[in-house]
């Protein structure tokens, strides 16, 4: 309870005289110049990813901090960077970046921008459902490599979607937003969650609620994953649940690398186990294992499930948000319950 207090405490008051900020990457160049308009900011104009040591000298120079969801903060970093930095407005809705007990534990307010990437993510996800199926990554080299002969009855047979399952792990936004795009296609809908949803939603999206995961892989043509990074979820997606798939399921990946065992993955697609997966995220980005890249029907796409001009300039307007809300001493709108813990 003392924490909750001192947090909010320290999150109310004023900021005298504008804050300095400094940014750890490149943002689109209308937010990048709002921002300059009201703070004291700093921009990384290479865009090169920040590492260890410049992340610390960031801090120790700052009253605010705007890092990305790449930008790894620990508690050994935070302890580093000494007393100014009271405020981390995170870019993006994930927070598994930040040691959130650790700023919590130094009165360090943190923030993200929430909600502004569901739609833009669950249309890449719908995609990846559509693609992997029906085999679009094969069927695009196969017309740039110019081996494509025509058509034939029996060439490039995919799998049709209407009356497939699709397995939905995590029914938070996006996995909501997948289920109503789903819907459209005629995919019969599961999902597996760490709390049931009403019944109301589960009628409006057509939904069965499937209390173990075990059960719902067994049961899933598709399965995508919409769920965060932690150490209960890490590698969720191994050699054993795999094995419990159907054989010739997909697997879409749009959340996080690290729920995925990719080498129980690689194994499964080399084996034929699975006909196919479609990846946007990887445990050690940006590098990708390179037995992915060869697999015929693995589409592979470089983290762009936010990718939108609209998503990336309204997640910059939230960072702005709530840096001004603190810096007039009230409680920022995005500001991260778990670090009042």
């Amino acid at each position: 309870m003392a924490a909750m207090s001192s947090q909010s405490d320290q999150s109310t008051r004023r900021v005298e005289g504008k804050p300095r900020v400094i940014v750890t990457r490149a943002l689109t160049p209308v937010v990048e110049e709002r921002m300059g308009e009201l703070f004291d900011c700093r921009f990384n104009e290479s865009d090169e990813p920040m590492d260890r040591d410049a992340l610390i000298a960031a801090m120790r120079e700052c009253d605010v901090l705007v890092p990305t969801v790449t930008d790894r903060i620990d508690a050994a970093m935070l302890d580093a960077a000494g007393d100014r930095m009271r405020l981390i407005a995170s870019f993006g809705a994930g927070t598994d970046h930040i040691d959130l007990a650790a700023a919590a534990a130094r009165k360090i307010t943190v923030t993200n921008t929430p909600s502004v990437f569901t739609e833009d993510t669950a249309d890449l996800a719908m995609a990846l459902i559509i693609g992997v199926p029906r085999r679009m990554r094969e069927g695009v080299s196969l017309v740039r490599s110019g081996e494509w002969s025509g058509w034939a009855p029996t060439a490039m047979l995919g799998r049709k979607l209407a009356g497939k399952t699709l397995g939905i792990v995590g029914m938070g936004r996006i996995g909501q937003a997948v289920a109503h795009r789903a819907k459209a296609f005629g995919l019969d809908l599961v999902y597996h969650n760490r709390k049931r949803l009403p019944e109301a939603v589960e009628r409006m999206f057509g939904a069965s609620y499937v209390e173990s995961l075990d059960d719902l892989l067994a049961q899933t043509d598709i399965l995508t994953l919409h769920c965060p990074s932690n150490p209960e979820s890490h590698h969720m997606i191994d050699a054993q649940a795999i094995a419990r798939m159907k054989p010739d399921a997909c697997l879409i990946n749009t959340a996080r690398g690290d729920l995925v065992d990719q080498d129980a993955l690689v194994e499964a697609l080399e084996s034929g186990h699975l006909a196919g997966a479609g990846l946007d995220v990887y445990p050690e980005e940006p590098k990708v294992d390179p037995r992915l890249l060869a697999h015929p029907n693995v589409m592979t796409l470089p983290h762009i499930g936010s990718a939108t001009a609209e998503g990336r300039a309204a997640s910059g307007e939230k960072v702005i948000a709530n840096i001004r809300f603190w810096a007039d001493g009230h409680r920022p709108p995005d500001q991260v319950l778990d670090a009042l813990i």
